[in-house]
C-alpha cells in the first residue's frame, strides 16, 4: 500500500468524528415531542395536530434521503451535506415566523427542515461505509448513534428554552426555533466541510473482504428494485421501526401524564435517557452484527421490541417502569438505523450505497408518516372515552404484532445470488 493510502487509513477516524458530530445535531428530529405540550397549551391543538409536523418531517426526511443519495454518489458528500444544513436551518427560521398554525409548522419544520435532515443524514453514512469496509456494522452504528443520542442534548435544551410559563410561550417557542436555526447553519454546514471519499479501489491496509459478507458485485438501484430481496428489506424496515417511531413520538406526552403521579425526573431528562439507549442500540447491534451476522442481530432486535411492548409497557404502573420499557424500545429501534445501511451495502455493494439506501429509507419515512398518526388517533379516541390506559394497551399489543411479523420477514431474507438482481 502506498504511503498516501496508509495516511488515508490513519486519517479516516476524522471522518467518523465529523459524522458523529453532525448526526448529534440532526437528532433534533427525535426531540419534537418536547414541543407538543407547549403547542397544545398555546393553541389548544389535539394530539393528532401536535404530531403532524413530526409525521411530515419523517416523510420529507425519507424523500430527501432518496434525492441526496443519488446526488452524493455523483458529486460527493460535502456539497450535499452543506445543502442539508442550509435547508434544516432555513426550516427552523421559517418555523419561527409562520409556526403559529399547524399548516405553517408542517411546511417549515415538517417539509423544509425534514428535507434538510434527509440531505445531511445520508452523507456521513455513505462516507463511513466507504472508509470502513472492515467494520461496516460498527461504524454505521457509531455514526447514527449520534442521531439517536441527539435528544440527550436537545431534550433538556429545548425544555429550558421554551420554559414552563404559559403566558410566555408565544415568545419562547419562536425564539427557540431561531436559536436552532443558528445552531444548524453553523454546526451542520461546518461539519460538512470535513467530508471526503476515499480514492477508487482503496481499502484498509492488511484487510481482505470476508467471503459471504460483502456483495460479490456492485448492484445499481434499477437492478436492486428488480429483486425480491429489496422488498423484503423494505417491509422489514417498515415493521421494525414502527415500534420505535411511535414510542418516540408519544414519549414526552406519555411521560408527562405519568409524571403527575410519580416522577424521578422531568420528561425532557427522561427523553434524554431514552436517547442514550437509542444511541447504544445503534452501536451495540451494529457491532454484534459484524460478529454474529446481520440476521441474528435483527431477530434479537425484534425479540426485544416484543418483550418491551407485551411484557413491560402494557403493565407499566409507574414512571420508572414506563421509562424502562421505552428505553428497551429505543434500544431495539436504534439497531435498524445501523443494520439497514449495512445490509444494503452487504447485498448490493458500497459503490451505490447512497442511492440504494436512500430508496430503502423510504420505508422509514412512510412508516413515520403513517404509523405514529394512526396510533395518535387511537389515543385521541381513548382520551375522549376517558380510558387512556386501555388506549395505551391497544397501542402496545398492536406494535408487538408488527414486531413479530418483522421477525418472520427477517428469517426469510438472504442476499441476492449472482445474476439474480441483474
Amino acid at each position: 500500500m502506498s504511503s498516501a493510502a496508509g495516511g488515508a487509513s490513519t486519517g479516516r477516524v476524522r471522518y467518523a468524528a465529523a459524522a458523529v458530530f453532525m448526526q448529534v445535531l440532526l437528532g433534533v428530529l427525535y426531540s419534537w415531542s418536547i414541543f407538543r405540550g407547549p403547542l397544545a397549551q398555546l393553541h389548544g391543538w389535539s394530539k393528532a395536530q401536535t404530531i403532524a409536523p413530526y409525521r411530515y418531517s419523517l416523510l420529507s426526511f425519507a424523500a430527501g434521503m432518496i434525492l441526496a443519495g443519488f446526488w452524493q454518489d455523483r458529486k460527493g458528500p460535502r456539497v450535499v451535506a452543506s445543502a442539508g444544513g442550509f435547508l434544516l436551518g432555513t426550516g427552523c427560521l421559517l418555523a419561527a415566523w409562520i409556526g403559529g398554525t399547524v399548516e405553517g409548522l408542517v411546511l417549515a419544520y415538517g417539509l423544509v427542515a425534514g428535507f434538510g435532515v434527509g440531505f445531511a443524514y445520508v452523507t456521513p453514512i455513505a462516507t463511513c461505509i466507504k472508509w470502513f469496509p472492515d467494520k461496516r456494522g460498527m461504524i454505521v452504528g457509531l455514526a447514527v448513534m449520534g442521531f439517536g443520542a441527539g435528544p440527550l442534548l436537545f431534550g433538556p435544551l429545548l425544555e429550558q428554552l421554551i420554559g414552563k410559563d404559559p403566558a410566555r410561550l408565544s415568545e419562547t417557542i419562536p425564539r427557540t426555533f431561531l436559536i436552532l436555526a443558528a445552531i444548524f447553519y453553523i454546526g451542520v454546514i461546518g461539519a460538512a466541510q470535513f467530508y471526503k471519499v476515499p480514492p477508487p479501489g482503496w481499502k484498509p491496509e492488511g484487510w481482505t473482504p470476508p467471503s459471504g459478507r460483502a456483495a460479490a458485485v456492485e448492484i445499481a438501484p434499477r437492478a436492486m428494485l428488480a429483486g425480491w430481496q429489496f422488498y423484503g428489506l423494505w417491509v422489514l424496515y417498515f415493521l421494525g421501526t414502527s415500534v420505535g417511531l411511535t414510542a418516540i413520538g408519544e414519549a414526552t406526552p406519555l411521560l408527562q401524564e405519568m409524571a403527575r403521579s410519580s416522577a424521578a425526573m422531568s420528561a425532557g431528562a427522561a427523553l434524554g435517557v431514552m436517547s442514550i439507549f437509542n444511541g447504544l442500540g445503534r452501536l451495540g447491534w451494529g457491532s454484534v452484527s459484524d460478529r454474529l451476522g446481520r440476521k441474528g442481530a435483527v431477530l434479537g432486535m425484534c425479540a426485544v421490541s416484543i418483550v418491551a411492548c407485551m411484557g413491560v409497557l402494557r403493565e407499566a404502573g409507574g414512571f420508572l417502569p414506563l421509562l424502562a420499557g421505552l428505553c428497551l424500545v429505543a434500544f431495539a429501534y436504534g439497531g435498524y438505523l445501523a443494520l439497514m445501511p449495512s445490509l444494503t451495502a452487504d447485498y448490493y455493494g458500497p459503490k451505490n450505497v447512497g442511492a440504494n439506501y436512500g430508496i430503502l429509507f423510504s420505508a422509514w419515512g412512510i412508516c413515520g408518516f403513517v404509523v405514529p398518526g394512526y396510533f395518535a388517533s387511537i389515543m385521541d379516541r381513548a382520551r375522549v372515552s376517558n380510558d387512556l390506559a386501555g388506549g395505551y394497551r391497544e397501542v402496545y399489543w398492536k406494535l408487538a404484532v408488527l414486531a413479530s411479523i418483522g421477525a418472520g420477514v427477517a428469517a426469510l431474507l438472504r442476499p441476492p445470488r449472482k445474476g439474480e438482481s441483474a
